[in-house]
C-alpha cells in the first residue's frame, strides 16, 4: 500500500473517530495505558512527548506524574484529535503543547525529551521502524521510550471488523494492523532503532460492553475503520452490524459482551 495514501486514510480516519474515541475505548484500553505509564516511570520535572496522543488518555495522566515543573508534548496525525485534547486540556487544567505531526518526521530536536511514549498507536503508521527511531532521535542519552500495540490477531475477539468492512468498501486501511503485536517484533524494532535494555511484555484483558450498541460503536465508529464506515449506506451499515455480532456471539453475557485481548507493551532506554 502506498505510504502517503496510509497516511491520508489515517488522517481523516481517526478524524471521524476522534468524537467517539473516548466513549468507547477510554475503559478497555486502560489496562495497556497503565502498564505503559508503569515502565516509563516518569519522575517530577521531566520532559515528555506521547506520539499519536488521541485525545490524552496517556498525555494527561503524564502531565500529572511530571507535575508544573516538568514539560508535556502530544503529537497526533488528526488535526480533530489535536483540537480534542487541546480543549480537554483546557476544561481540565492541563499545561501542555498540542500539534499534529507525522509519527515519522517528528518536528522536535535531537536529545529534547526525557522519555517517550506511544500508546496504541505504531500499529497505524506506514512505517513503524522509522517512528520508533524518531522517538529514540529525541530523546536525551539514558531517556525512556514505551510504546504499546494490540497483540496477535487470534487474541483479539473484535477482529473480525478489518473484513466485514472490506467486504463492502476498499479501506485500505491497517494492512499490517497486527504485525506490530506478533512475537517479538515491537521489541525487535526497538532494538534495530538503536534502544538497549529492552523489555517486553505481553497483556491478557477482557473488554467490556455494556450492549450490542457499545459493542458496535467502538469497532465501526469510533476505532481505524471509521473512514470506510461513514462511506456506508444504510444497508451496508445494518448488514456489517449483524455480521459483526454474529462473530463475537460467542463473547455476550446477557444484554453485553466480554470480549479478550491482547496488548504487547515494550520498553527501551537511549
Amino acid at each position: 500500500m502506498d505510504s502517503r495514501l496510509q497516511r491520508r486514510v489515517q488522517r481523516y480516519g481517526w478524524d471521524k473517530a476522534a468524537a467517539h474515541y473516548e466513549r468507547f475505548w477510554a475503559a478497555q484500553l486502560a489496562p495497556a495505558q497503565e502498564l505503559l505509564l508503569d515502565l516509563a516511570a516518569l519522575k517530577p520535572g521531566e520532559h515528555v512527548l506521547d506520539v499519536a496522543c488521541g485525545t490524552g488518555l496517556v498525555t494527561f495522566p503524564a502531565a500529572q506524574a511530571i507535575g508544573s515543573a516538568g514539560r508535556v508534548v502530544g503529537t497526533d496525525l488528526s488535526e480533530e484529535m489535536i483540537k480534542a485534547i487541546t480543549a480537554l486540556a483546557a476544561e481540565r487544567g492541563v499545561r501542555g503543547e498540542f500539534a499534529r505531526q507525522d509519527a515519522e518526521q517528528l518536528d522536535f530536536p535531537d536529545g529534547a525529551f526525557d522519555a517517550a511514549l506511544c500508546a496504541l498507536g505504531l500499529m497505524y503508521v506506514p512505517d513503524g521502524q522509522q517512528a520508533v527511531r524518531e522517538m529514540h532521535r529525541v530523546l536525551k542519552p539514558g531517556g525512556r521510550a514505551v510504546a504499546a500495540v494490540w497483540g496477535a490477531r487470534k487474541h483479539c475477539g473484535w477482529a473480525e471488523v478489518f473484513p466485514i468492512v472490506e467486504r463492502r468498501v476498499a479501506s485500505e486501511v491497517c494492512p499490517l494492523f497486527f504485525m506490530m503485536g506478533s512475537g517479538d517484533t515491537l521489541s525487535d524494532t526497538f532494538s534495530l532503532a538503536g534502544f538497549h535494555e529492552v523489555e517486553q511484555r505481553r497483556l491478557s484483558v477482557t473488554l467490556d460492553y455494556e450492549s450490542a450498541d457499545d459493542a458496535i460503536g467502538a469497532s465501526f465508529a469510533g476505532g481505524p475503520v471509521a473512514l470506510a464506515y461513514a462511506r456506508f449506506d444504510d444497508e451496508a451499515r445494518e448488514s456489517a452490524h449483524v455480521e459483526y455480532l454474529e462473530s463475537i456471539a460467542a463473547f455476550r453475557e446477557g444484554t453485553g459482551y466480554r470480549m479478550p485481548g491482547e496488548f504487547v507493551v515494550v520498553r527501551g532506554v537511549r
